[in-house]
């Protein structure tokens, strides 16, 4: 019985021709055709758009497989990834989908919003997001601006790269590789209408649960299935604790950023004299040192000259050219200190343009990561994070500088004893949301700091404390510059641990994923 069922099983292409001749009889058993990418091309207002039968999606990898092996990415390097939601209980049954993902080429995309060589074009027939790699100088800051993990930088060459829905293909009536690689035909390319996704995603609607909001930039995928999707559907990786990217060039270059802009009005409080000087010219070299550190984090360093182009939209570019103009007129600051000539107007005009335009520059770095929404780098908690740096390290600085060349300023150690302390009360309140009941965002970056950051959380608290108890002393002995040393130099440190902190425990918004890998 089962050699002669044997010779009755037909192949694929056996049962596509023996569809078609029944076809050929009978027209309207024409529905197994089935288009996998639109047979003409998006109107006006119009775009393509991924499109996943969730119902079809078996999480077998093959669209990743096919994505990576045609576009030639490095070992660890994806465009498309393969997660699992997963809900139910005792009230209803137990509901679990794998999701494939790849970029959504979203109508207001983030990426393209926030990059400051504008190395992203949205093709205005397509709609597709494409990267510009020739364009692209590895800020990386694409990849913090999307909620949806989609950018990949490239260490190897220095870029960040994405997918483009192999838009090459689709120009030749090709599917891309993901589309065509699929076994069960889960994914496919359609036209939506844009006006009407923008709508949905600004009235709140999520086109999939689990998913960043979708009315941040409008994402264009559909997700379709015919299941119910419980209400407390999670991401696979909710409760996972995943550390970020520390970008230890970027955390020097805040640090020192701030630390030049507190010394700088320090030094405009001062007046002239000696201690204005050497107050200076610590400034300049911790904003030269800063400024440096930050090329170091491009890939691409030789490109930065280009940022001022995004300076339409990418707090990046405005924070780039007002450190650029910082730059100029510090400069102008710390040498009419050894000119003579230089009229008393002139220094201090270039002395609040240093200070103001120092300040402004701070300003934009507050904004560049409250631009990217997520809770723990909001702007409270971002802005007074980075101007109490400012205050409490200018003033730090100036001290050791005054006790040095023998001055008492004793009232001084009020507001730096204040600030400090304010900015612990912050992050141990922070620390408190580890507690909340739900895994929000921000508790998973109080569980981050109290448990695989542990080291670095205890370290910064005890650099500060012996900072503050080593100024404290002074009020002891106001002149004991060994004491101010210790000071300054453990509460710079701690400064720079809590701004490894601020990268590395942030809750990165991303698709749901993170089970199967």
């Amino acid at each position: 019985m089962l050699l002669k069922e044997q010779g009755t099983l037909q192949t694929p292409v056996g049962v596509f021709s023996a569809q078609h001749e029944t076809v050929a009889a009978e027209p309207e058993q024409a529905q197994f055709y089935k288009q996998l990418i639109p047979l003409s091309k998006p109107s006006v207002g119009e775009q393509y758009a991924f499109k996943v039968d969730l119902d079809r999606c078996t999480g077998c990898k093959g669209c990743v497989s096919a994505c990576h092996s045609l576009n030639g990415l490095d070992d660890h390097e994806t465009w498309r990834d393969v997660g699992v939601i997963h809900g139910g209980g005792l009230a209803e049954a137990s509901f679990t989908q794998t999701v494939t993902t790849a970029c959504h080429h979203c109508a207001d995309p983030a990426c393209l919003n926030g990059c400051p060589v504008l190395a992203y074009e949205k093709d205005p027939e397509t709609g597709i997001v494409r990267h510009l790699d020739d364009q692209c100088i590895g800020c990386q800051y694409c990849a913090l601006k999307c909620p949806y993990d989609v950018p990949k930088y490239s260490k190897q060459l220095g870029i960040v790269r994405k997918c483009d829905m192999c838009h090459d293909r689709l120009a030749e009536g090709e599917a891309p590789a993901c589309v065509q690689a699929c076994p069960t035909e889960a994914i496919s390319i359609t036209i939506v209408n844009t006006h009407e996704v923008t709508v949905a995603a600004k009235g709140g609607v999520d086109f999939l649960p689990t998913a960043p909001a979708a009315e941040y930039t409008v994402p264009t995928t559909q997700y379709v299935t015919t299941r119910e999707i419980p209400k407390d559907v999670v991401a696979g990786d909710l409760y996972s604790l995943k550390t970020e990217h520390a970008h230890l060039p970027l955390v020097l270059m805040l640090v020192l950023t701030q630390l030049s802009v507190g010394l700088y009005a320090a030094a405009l409080y001062t007046g002239e004299g000696l201690l204005s000087v050497v107050t200076r010219v610590a400034a300049f070299i911790s904003m030269g040192l800063g400024l440096a550190a930050s090329t170091s984090h491009l890939g691409r360093p030789l490109g930065a000259w280009r940022a001022f182009l995004g300076l339409r939209r990418s707090w990046l570019s405005r924070e780039i050219v007002i450190f650029g103009a910082f730059s100029g007129v510090a400069f102008g600051y710390t040498a009419s200190a050894f000119i003579e000539v230089v009229p008393a107007g002139l220094e201090d005009l270039l002395a609040w343009s240093t200070v103001l335009s120092g300040a402004l520059g701070v300003f934009c770095s507050v904004m560049i990561y409250h631009d990217t929404r997520r809770p723990f780098w909001r702007f409270s908690i971002s802005g007074f994070k980075f101007f109490a740096t400012t205050v409490g390290l200018g003033i730090a600085g100036y001290l050791t500088a005054s006790v040095y060349a023998g001055l008492e300023t004793m009232t001084l150690l009020y507001p730096l004893l204040a600030t400090f302390i304010f900015k612990l009360v912050l992050e141990v309140a922070q620390l408190g949301d580890a507690t909340a009941g739900d895994m929000s965002p921000s508790k998973k970056s109080a569980m981050l700091m109290l448990y695989p950051l542990r080291t670095v959380l205890v370290a910064r608290f005890v650099l500060c404390a012996i900072g503050l108890l080593s100024f404290g002393f002074l009020f002891v002995e106001p002149s004991n510059f060994a004491l101010v040393v210790v000071g300054f130099s453990s509460l710079l440190a701690s400064e720079l641990l809590e701004r490894v902190l601020f990268f590395k425990a942030v809750a990165a918004p991303k698709m749901p994923g993170g089970v199967i890998s």
